[in-house]
């Protein structure tokens, strides 16, 4: 993987970097749980399920 062309200036993957920081945060969220494992609506408070919904106008999930 090529990372910075040769004009020194380094590539961002803006994708990347966002789903590395969402990982990030399930991780700090699943070793903060009092529980074995983090409940779905946990999950989707982490990730911020309910306001990406509410910007999009996206259906609900059931």
């Amino acid at each position: 993987m090529h990372v910075a062309p040769v004009g020194g200036t380094a590539v961002q993957d803006h994708v990347a970097l966002a789903e590395i920081e969402l990982c990030g945060d399930l991780i700090i969220a699943a070793s903060a749980a009092h529980e074995d494992r983090l409940s779905l609506e946990s999950i989707d408070a982490v990730l911020k399920v309910a306001e990406e919904r509410a910007c999009s106008g996206g259906a609900q999930r059931d």
